[in-house]
Parts: structure tokens; sequence; C-alpha cells
């Protein structure tokens, strides 16, 4: 973050909820939309709305804003998955609603795509349009930076095995997983882990609150991959995903270890040097 504020022409999506764009906290960020379901009003007290506000805040938030803001010079664009009244109170989304959004975004030229949402039990067809939007995705060069999920299991998802997809635990800071924080075989293999007790975030009315679990890990990691990305544009993602990720390969435990941005940056500029 000493080192740069993400590049204004890399673009970020968010899957998420509506946006309080007008949050003081985001008055120096470029945020786009694709309608006006995406955004919501700064007096929002719905679950959808807080929470994707918190991420952006995460994200692109005004350093000194009270939120981390650890890539406000990149562009992002959000696309709320919640279009309806009743699903954005509940904030839970359908897979093909996911798929969809994933979908815009690649083609609105996301090149990293942040998602930490609670989805309805889906049929298998769910899960396929999913892994058909991942596939797509990946075609396109986009990485997915995943939230594993706040339920305390011990599972993986179509989204955690996608080779596209970096899940994301938190851990406590203690060094130990969060207790909450869903593990598993390929959450373990192929993800990375974030301590994110005591952060805050932008809130409701133009404040602050606290911000906390996968979500808030996931956007971690999502601002860490622009950063790199910014200073090292002509990385492949293939090449991002496998130095954010360390040496995968090794791995045997349901639990991914923390994430080491800096040694990630390093490994990928050394070969150019």
């Amino acid at each position: 973050m000493a080192r740069s504020a993400g590049a204004a022409d890399l673009r970020v999506g968010l899957v998420d909820g509506p946006v309080m764009v007008s949050h003081p906290g985001l008055s120096r960020a470029r945020i786009e939309w694709f309608c006006p379901r995406d955004v919501a009003e700064l007096d929002a007290d719905d679950v959808a709305a807080l929470h994707a506000t918190s991420t952006a805040g995460v994200l692109v938030a005004e350093r000194g804003s009270g939120a981390l803001g650890i890539c406000p010079g990149v562009t992002l664009v959000t696309r709320s998955i919640f279009r309806s009244p009743t699903a954005r109170s509940a904030g839970s989304a359908t897979w093909v609603e996911l798929a969809d959004a994933l979908v815009e975004l690649a083609d609105a030229g996301a090149r990293i795509v942040n998602m930490s949402l609670s989805l309805e039990s889906g049929m298998s067809k769910g899960h396929h349009t999913v892994k058909d939007a991942l596939d797509y995705v990946a075609a396109h060069g986009v990485i997915v930076v995943a939230a594993a999920g706040n339920d305390g299991a011990i599972d993986g998802t179509v989204v955690t095995r996608h080779r596209s997809v970096l899940p994301v635990v938190t851990y406590n800071l203690q060094g130990w997983p969060g207790r909450m924080t869903n593990i598993g075989r390929s959450i373990g293999q192929r993800g990375i882990g974030v301590v994110a007790d005591g952060l805050m975030s932008l809130g409701p009315g133009g404040r602050a609150r606290p911000y906390g679990g996968t979500s808030a890990a996931a956007a971690v990691v999502t601002g860490a991959a622009a950063l790199i990305w910014s200073e090292l544009p002509k990385t492949s993602p293939e090449e991002l995903i496998s130095a954010m990720k360390g040496n995968p390969s090794r791995r045997t435990s349901v639990v991914p270890p923390l994430m080491n941005a800096w040694q990630a940056f390093e490994s990928l500029l050394a070969p150019r040097n």
C-alpha cells in the first residue's frame, strides 16, 4: 500500500449487494455499475447494502476514511445479485444469479472479481451453470477471489474447486483459523488465509463499522492481488494465482496458510529483474 494505490485501468469486479456509492469514504473512488439496483441509498440498513459497502470500503475507500482502502486507485465495477427487495433484505441469492453476474463482469473488462455471499440451496443444474460461468471468466483471464464462508463447515463447492478461484479463510490474531470459517480439501489446497479480526470498514449513514469474517478476508486478498497486478500488469492470471498461493502442490491440510502478499510480489518481480 505504501508503494501503490492501484492502476486506474485495472477493473475489479464486485459481486455483492448494492453499494452506497454516495458514502463520504467513497467520494474519490472510481465506481461503475450496470443499473440503479446496483447502488444503495446512504441510509440503507439492509444486510446486502451494508455488506457490499463494507467490502467496497476495504477495496477502494479513501485511505484515512476509517476503512482500509487497499487499492483506491483501481476502477471498481459493482454488480448486485440481489435484484429484488426480498432478496436484498434476506441477503441470499441463487446460483443462476451468481453465474449471470460473473459473466457480465467478465464482459465489462474486470480482471479480478471479489465474491462473498450466501447462496440458496440449489439443484445440480444451478451448480453446472456457475461452473460454466467460471469457465467463461477463466477463459477471459479473470481471477475470482471467493470467501470460503462462515458456517463452520468442512466442505467445498463448485466455486472453491475451480482453477480460476482463490478461496479465502479468516484467521484470528492468535494465528488460528477463525472458529466459524469454512475449511475443506479444495480450500486447503487451493486457498489462502487472512487475519481479519478487528477490521473496520464503511457503514451506514456515512459512518464506519466493524467488518470481519471470510468476507473481509477475501476483500483483503482481492486488494492485494489488485496492487500486485497494477505493479506487474504483464503477469498472467495463472502466475498471479500461483504466487498468491505459494506452493499449493505440497499441501495436505484442509486449512490454507496465511497470505504473504509481499513474498508473492517479490517472487513475480524476481524473473523480470
